[in-house]
């Protein structure tokens, strides 16, 4: 019944949607060093989904169906585990490694192996204007020795051979693990993709409340950096003795961008695993609290707002892919969502918000400014987020408190106001103020998180209109390829 349901939404989404094809996948860093762009000039603004068990657990049909859901939420990366085991098995039962790294007649007459079936998610996802950020093998692999320097260049070879050539490939080294647990192993597998492959960016996924940077900043195959900010609330200490940030910041992920700038050379960097939606907070107390859709909001914003250039979505049970059949790793309640029914939750559906007002604005001139916001700024869920181009600037405000913002910050001697919504991208314009501090006071609903963007545009540009409704996403036909091609 659950096949049927899904065959019925895909076969409805794929006679509704029709797309032209998109040419540039080639993607570099700006020159700034710290943003991501196509190689024709236009900006990517890096928004993922933590679809880590896609390879393994869904079939081709439930593929597809997950793709174009994620297309459909505006998602352009998802971050999958190439291999999360040694070997790892796929829904079909069919094996990643046949002897052990040799991959000699890998491509077996007649079987749809496992290495096929991640060539058909890495198409389909092309199809619908979405890159792959391929996890190479699971960090846990590594710290086990299931892999040695040897096999790392035997599979780096095999890897990149096999996908150089496919346009929407993005590496990853590492995979919740620290960069010096067993760093020959990285090094070798990093060098060996990148002596072949010349095509796609690279880079590496820490351990929770670290930064790439800590080991990586002057690695030659690191492109940009990332890091995890981890499931942890305030003050979720959990007993360890090596523990890189001060207590009481598990939340504050906006500080991982500056701790990363603070490496030579500047790199662009990105949370790429923050709080998922629906999973216990800490990750293993089932009785904990569990984060909502505010919380993955404030984390993005905040992230994105202190320099990111983008950012990762998670879901307890997306990550998982949870269905029927499938126990989770986290929270058991008696009653976990399946994958595709976590894709309606709206934390999932509300991310193209934040991505389509990042592009919205000059997307290269901006830069993270806390010196926006006049006088003592607040802690914690009350802390202003302050970012701006030369002539726009915005403040994201969690728990709408007062704001006193330095208009003066941008050009223009007039600069028109609105509110965002960040649940719902719903625009209210304020007015037009003159360039000097002003105080503007959010009125709270009772109860409710009501978090959301002040914006302040010169009065000269025409970015927003007065009388528009709602941020509105750059038409997603110019970013990919007719799905019945």
């Amino acid at each position: 019944m659950r096949r049927a349901i899904l065959l019925l939404l895909l076969m409805t989404l794929t006679t509704v949607i029709k797309a032209q094809p998109r040419e540039d996948w080639k993607l570099r860093v700006s020159d700034n060093q710290r943003y991501l762009q196509y190689t024709d000039g236009r900006p990517f603004f890096w928004l993922g989904d933590t679809g880590w068990l896609l390879p393994e657990r869904l079939d081709r049909s439930e593929a597809e169906y997950y793709l174009m859901k994620c297309r459909m939420a505006g998602y352009n990366v998802i971050q999958v585990q190439v291999m999360d085991g040694v070997p790892s098995y796929n829904i079909y039962g069919q094996p990643s490694l046949i002897d052990g790294w040799n991959f000699d007649g890998i491509d077996r007459k007649g079987v749809y192996g496992y290495w096929d079936h991640l060539d058909y998610i890495i198409d389909l996802a092309r199809k619908n204007g979405i890159y792959i950020g391929m996890v190479c093998i699971w960090g846990a692999m590594v710290k086990d020795g299931r892999i040695d320097v040897d096999g790392a260049k035997a599979y780096g070879k095999f890897l990149a051979e096999r996908y150089k050539d496919k346009p929407n490939i993005i590496w990853f080294m590492g995979g919740d693990i620290q960069g010096d647990i067993h760093p020959e192993v990285w090094e070798a597998l990093a060098t060996t993709i990148k002596s072949i492959d010349k095509n796609h960016l690279m880079t590496y996924h820490p351990r929770g409340r670290y930064t790439s940077a800590r080991w990586w900043s002057k690695a030659s195959w690191i492109d940009f950096h990332t890091f995890q900010s981890g499931h942890r609330k305030y003050g979720q200490r959990m007993g360890n003795v090596d523990y890189p940030i001060p207590d009481d910041t598990e939340e504050d992920n906006w500080m991982y961008v500056d701790s990363t700038w603070a490496y030579r050379p500047i790199k662009p960097v990105l949370d790429s695993e923050p709080s998922y939606e629906d999973i216990p907070k800490g990750l293993h107390d089932p009785n904990e609290e569990r984060w909502q859709d505010y919380d993955v909001r404030r984390y993005a914003y905040w992230s994105v707002f202190a320099g990111s250039c983008g950012h990762t979505y998670g879901h307890n049970a997306i990550m998982q892919m949870l269905k029927p059949g499938y126990p989770t790793s986290y929270g058991t309640s008696g009653a976990e969502k399946a994958w595709y029914q976590a894709m309606e939750d709206p934390g999932f559906n509300q991310m193209k918000y934040l991505k389509a007002l990042m592009l919205s604005f000059p997307y290269f001139d901006r830069v993270p400014d806390q010196s926006i916001i006049n006088g003592k700024n607040g802690t914690k869920y009350l802390k202003l987020m302050a970012t701006r181009g030369n002539d726009y600037l915005m403040v994201y405000n969690y728990s709408t408190v007062p704001m006193s913002i330095d208009l003066s910050k941008i050009s223009g001697d007039k600069k028109k106001v609105w509110w965002m919504n960040a649940a719902t991208g719903q625009l209210t314009y304020i007015g037009e103020f003159e360039s000097k501090t002003t105080i503007f006071n959010r009125q709270k609903p009772r109860d409710v998180i009501s978090d959301g963007v002040l914006i302040a545009i010169d009065s000269s540009k025409n970015y927003l209109a007065i009388n528009q409704a709602n941020i509105t996403e750059s038409p997603m036909e110019e970013r990919v390829s007719d799905l019945n091609e």
